[in-house]
C-alpha cells in the first residue's frame, strides 16, 4: 500500500520531535551518518505506533542523499522533508562544517525539490548563529543563494584564508541555509510545494548538555540566562513551529526563516548579551 512519505535527516531530538508531531500515518525514512542512531530513534517511534525505516545517510554526499530519496520513493510520493542533520562548531573542523552543513543542505534541498509532491512541505534546521555575524553584501547573499551546488565551496568567501574558525564556518553555513531556502522555495513553488527554515537558539538535547558541561559551557549558560526567556528551549517547542510551517495553517508561508531563540539574538544586539566594544 502506498503511503505519503516523510524524509527525515539527522536522528536527533529535534528531528524526532517534529516527526512525532506530524509524521503519524506516513512512511518516515530516517537517515543519519551513524545508522545505529537512526535505529535507536526508529525503535522508539515504531514502538509508539509510527512507521519508520532507519538508514545510513551522509548529508555531505549527493549519492547518499539520492539513496535516501530513492528509498522513500519505494513507498509513495515524497510529501515532507525535515532536515535536522548537521555538525556543530565543537564537533568538526572547518572543512567538515562547510561540506556537511552548507554544501550538504544545499544539495538536499535541491534534490528533494526535484521530486517533492504537489502540496508538499519542507523545513530545514539552521541556527541563531547565522544571525550573529555582520551582514554580508547583496552580492555575497546572492552567491550563497544561487551558486550551483557543486561550485558553492569554491566561493572566495568560503576559502580557508577567509574563515576565522569553526564558529565562523558554522555561522556562514547557517546564513547560507537561510539564503538557500529562499532561492529553493521559488523552485519548490513551481511544483506547488513550500519550503521554510527554522533557526533555533539553545535547545536542550544530549549534545547541548555536553556543551553545557564542556569548555564553552559558561558561555552557553550565560546566553540562555540573560536572554528574555531566561531559559533554554526544548525540541518540542521547535516542533510547534514546524507544525505551523508544514501544516495548513502555514499555507502562505514559504521561503522564510523563523528565529526561535528565546530572544537571545535580540539581547545580543540590544540587551545584556551585547558584546562590549
Amino acid at each position: 500500500m502506498k503511503k505519503e512519505v516523510m524524509l527525515v535527516t539527522g536522528a536527533g531530538q529535534i528531528s524526532m520531535a517534529i516527526a512525532r508531531r506530524i509524521g503519524f500515518g506516513k512512511k518516515i525514512i530516517l537517515g543519519d551518518k551513524k545508522k545505529e542512531n537512526a535505529e535507536t530513534i526508529a525503535k522508539i517511534m515504531n514502538d509508539a505506533g509510527f512507521d519508520v525505516v532507519p538508514m545510513e545517510m551522509d548529508l555531505s554526499s549527493r549519492e547518499s542523499i539520492l539513496a535516501l530519496i530513492a528509498e522513500g520513493q519505494k513507498y509513495g510520493e515524497i510529501r515532507m522533508l525535515v532536515n535536522g542533520a548537521g555538525v556543530s562548531p565543537s564537533q568538526a573542523p572547518i572543512e567538515a562544517i562547510l561540506k556537511v552543513d552548507l554544501y550538504g543542505t544545499a544539495v538536499l534541498l535541491e534534490e528533494v525539490g526535484k521530486v517533492i509532491a504537489e502540496g508538499g512541505t519542507g523545513v530545514t534546521i539552521s541556527s541563531q548563529s547565522g544571525w550573529r555575524m555582520p551582514a554580508l553584501t547583496a552580492e555575497q547573499d546572492e552567491q550563497l543563494a544561487t551558486t550551483p551546488t557543486e561550485e558553492l565551496l569554491s566561493l572566495p568567501m568560503l576559502q580557508p584564508e577567509n574563515i576565522r574558525d569553526t564558529l565562523h564556518a558554522y555561522q556562514m553555513a547557517k546564513r547560507c541555509n537561510e539564503k538557500r531556502v529562499m532561492a529553493e522555495s521559488v523552485k519548490w513553488g513551481e511544483r506547488g510545494a513550500r519550503l521554510n527554515d527554522i533557526a533555533p537558539g539553545i535547545i536542550v538535547t544530549p549534545l547541548a548538555i555536553d556543551e553545557f558541561n564542556g569548555p564553552r559551557g559558561d558561555f552557553y549558560k550565560n546566553m540562555f540566562a540573560r536572554c528574555p526567556a531566561g531559559r533554554p528551549g526544548t525540541a518540542d517547542e521547535v516542533a510547534n513551529v514546524a507544525e505551523l510551517l508544514m501544516g495548513p495553517a502555514g499555507a502562505f508561508i514559504t521561503g522564510s526563516t523563523i528565529l526561535i531563540d528565546g530572544g537571545a539574538t535580540a539581547s545580543y544586539y540590544y540587551g545584556p548579551l551585547k558584546p562590549e566594544q
